[in-house]
């Protein structure tokens, strides 16, 4: 069957229905370009552009609104503020202990070196440099201290921990904010001893404590005993040179008396010969006569 002979009718407004039709073509493609042809950079965060023909371009482009080709080309955002980062290591010390370190380090990558780290190590490069930099360096510096230097010598530990990192982190083009050492455990043999030690020195100061308290008790005694001695000796001097010395102990005795007697609740009545309240017999005279 010839087919070439054959007549197809003609769609009357056949030509409206192509018009229309490109009509939309071109709007979806213009509309899709408009769409596509602009992109935000948020505010703490910096921008590289992956072009198909050309590869990853050498500009960085700041916070806003920038324009680039649909489908050519595609952005590559990156949050350039210093995020944590926490890593615990266990390493052993000089002295062939075993510890369990946890460093935390602030990083953020160099905003004019983010196409290199684009092409070198992606956009994950967080965890593709870190944890191996970190442990490497943990291990090197806990290595060079024994165990109790690791805690009296913290921030020096601290110091050279960052110093090494940095320079590290540098040639991946990372940079550290900071560094520190958040948990230092170490081995239950090793902390019983510490426990032991501590122990031992708080006995030995309770015990030095003791020694100290029954020389001043000595001490206190023989300044006591020296001045009660001292009291006797003038008060049989007073009493040998002057008589009126025992009566003035007495009334001195008696005054004692009365006021307690005088503060009581209770009322007492006793002898006042045993009170010693008469002092209306006592012989007041300084210089009796002999």
């Amino acid at each position: 069957m010839n087919l070439n002979n054959v007549k197809v009718p003609k769609v009357p407004g056949g030509g409206a229905v192509s018009a229309l039709v490109k009509i939309g073509i071109i709007g979806g493609l213009g509309l899709y370009g408009a769409t596509h042809s602009l992109y935000n950079v948020d505010g703490g965060h910096r921008a590289i552009m992956f072009n198909r023909l050309v590869g990853v371009k050498d500009k960085v482009y700041p916070e806003g609104t920038h324009l680039m080709v649909p489908w050519f080309e595609r952005p590559v955002i990156y949050d350039v503020r210093a995020r944590p980062y926490l890593v615990e290591s266990t390493s052993g010390s000089r002295d062939l202990q075993m510890v369990k370190i946890g460093l935390r380090v602030l990083t953020r990558p160099m905003a004019d070196q983010l196409p290199e780290i684009y092409r070198t190590l992606g956009e994950n490069y967080s965890e593709r440099v870190l944890p191996s930099i970190i442990h490497e360096t943990l291990k090197a510096v806990v290595a060079q201290y024994n165990a109790s230097q690791l805690i009296t010598q913290r921030e020096a530990v601290s110091r050279e921990i960052r110093k090494i990192l940095t320079q590290r982190a540098t040639n991946f083009n990372i940079a550290l904010d900071d560094v520190s050492i958040t948990t230092l455990t170490f081995g239950k043999e090793f902390t019983a001893a510490i426990e032991a030690k501590q122990v031992a020195a708080q006995e030995a100061e309770r015990a030095k404590f003791i020694v100290e308290k029954a020389e001043q008790d000595k001490r206190s005694a023989v300044i006591r005993a020296q001045g009660e001695a001292k009291s006797a000796q003038l008060i049989g001097q007073a009493i040998a040179n002057n008589q009126a010395f025992i009566t003035l102990r007495k009334i001195e005795a008696a005054r004692e008396i009365a006021q307690t007697i005088a503060h009581s609740a209770n009322k007492v009545y006793l002898s006042s010969d045993d009170l010693l309240l008469n002092l209306q017999q006592m012989n007041l005279d300084v210089n009796p006569s002999k």
